[in-house]
């Protein structure tokens, strides 16, 4: 569609993985859905790639496991720091024990036409400018057209999904609290002889042109050989505070690093579409629901401190606010319930996460413990399942129990939970 009907059931706003997930599962359960984008598709989006065992297994609910499994699969991370190199697999369990990478160029294009498969009706171009609000519900959305002009979208719902700068949530109240950990990441595509590598890999000790350690990672992704090229996501990522901002030139980092990898990972030739952005992690955002509309994915904030990754949650709070508003009835208020079933889901795993990400800002607590970590394979294997959130309800072992018992005690100390 070029032009935005008049009204809608479901309005989504925003077809990144969390608003095609929403879109996909809301029309599957019947109900009418418009899926809404500034952007034309395809469209690229500043991300790693990667896709982590949680995003795998919200994937193959969806029905496209063996879409992902024809492209490049990994079996885990290889970290590497402090003159270790560690080969850390998937831990498996309840989740898959096996992880992916696929451009976002590709990944969302496809996510989105699995939406309008489902039966939902999706328009490009169309930005989302302002809202209708009658006593605290969202009656209507105004658009703005790459032709310059405006039309109105009345709905009975409203999901915002327009990711982490969240325009539109913006205008609904919604608030980014920086006194937090957040993130600051460059991205890149290079040509690389180790596109097929099954590991993906970590590096630990980030160091910047002077040599020092800097309080982030880089990363190189494999996305395997398709059409001839042979490529890999090649990034960086820093972390900091209102109290301890990031002082980094992004994309001179990232040439930095790339040449750093040169030999070791075949890469050639210069960087292709480097891109930067801004991560509000941990939900440190309010302002996230009303009554008949709700934030998810990187609007809501939900983007992992320790890991940097937000796409697994962007399609788990697709389908969860899709249950939301289809299970429950047109009028029900979302103001309070949304944001108790975010606290429910990843208040504990936030919270203590991003304590531990807050912990890497502080100057030389990184040198101090990263030769440490790195020389134990076993609290590597920790680190990385409890990084990776790969923590389900259901786990019963020592390690979940420690990990929820963390993100318990870190809660209590809160000045200001996750999406408070």
């Amino acid at each position: 569609m070029t032009t935005p009907p008049a009204e809608t059931d479901i309005l989504v706003v925003g077809a990144g993985p969390a608003g095609s997930a929403a879109a996909a599962w809301a029309a599957r359960s019947g109900a009418e859905v418009l899926l809404a984008d500034a952007a034309v598709f395809p469209r690229d989006k500043t991300c790693g790639d990667g896709l982590t065992p949680r995003a795998v297994h919200e994937l193959q609910a969806l029905g496209l496991g063996d879409w992902l499994a024809a492209r490049t699969v990994n079996r885990g991370l290889r970290a590497h720091g402090f003159g270790q190199v560690l080969h850390l697999p998937w831990p498996g369990g309840r989740l898959p024990d096996w992880g992916s990478a696929v451009p976002r160029t590709e990944l969302d294009d496809h996510l989105r036409t699995t939406a309008v498969k489902a039966g939902a009706r999706a328009v490009d171009g169309a930005r989302a400018v302002d809202a209708r609000v009658e006593g605290g519900r969202v009656v209507a959305v105004r658009f703005r057209t790459e032709g310059g002009g405006t039309s109105e979208v009345r709905c009975q719902r409203l999901v915002v999904a327009d990711g982490v700068r969240s325009p539109l949530g913006k205008v609904l109240g919604r608030s980014w609290h920086r006194e937090t950990v957040y993130g600051v990441a460059g991205r890149s595509y290079v040509t690389s002889t180790r596109a097929d590598d099954p590991w993906i890999s970590s590096h630990l000790e980030l160091r910047g042109e002077d040599d020092e350690i800097l309080s982030g990672y880089g990363w190189i992704f494999p996305l395997g050989t398709s059409g001839g090229a042979s490529e890999v996501n090649l990034g960086v990522g820093t972390l900091a505070t209102a109290a301890r901002p990031a002082q980094v030139a992004l994309r001179p980092l990232m040439q930095h690093y790339a040449e750093q990898r040169r030999e070791e990972f075949g890469l050639s030739g210069d960087l292709r579409a480097p891109t930067s952005a801004l991560l509000p992690m941990g939900g440190a955002v309010s302002g996230v629901a009303g009554p008949n509309w709700a934030l998810i994915g990187d609007a809501a904030g939900c983007v992992n401190p320790l890991n940097g990754e937000g796409i697994d949650y962007g399609l788990e709070t697709g389908r969860l606010i899709a249950g939301l508003m289809t299970d429950r009835p047109a009028r029900a208020d979302l103001h309070h319930v949304w944001p108790a079933v975010l606290r429910r889901e990843y208040g504990e795993a936030f919270s203590i996460a991003r304590r531990l990400a807050g912990l890497v800002t502080v100057p030389g607590l990184l040198p101090a413990l990263g030769p440490v970590g790195m020389r134990s394979n076993l609290l590597m294997t920790l680190a990385l399942r409890w990084m990776g959130n790969l923590v389900t309800d259901a786990d019963r072992d020592a390690a979940a129990r420690v990990w929820r018992w963390a993100g318990r005690r870190s809660l209590t100390l809160d000045h200001r939970p996750p999406f408070d």
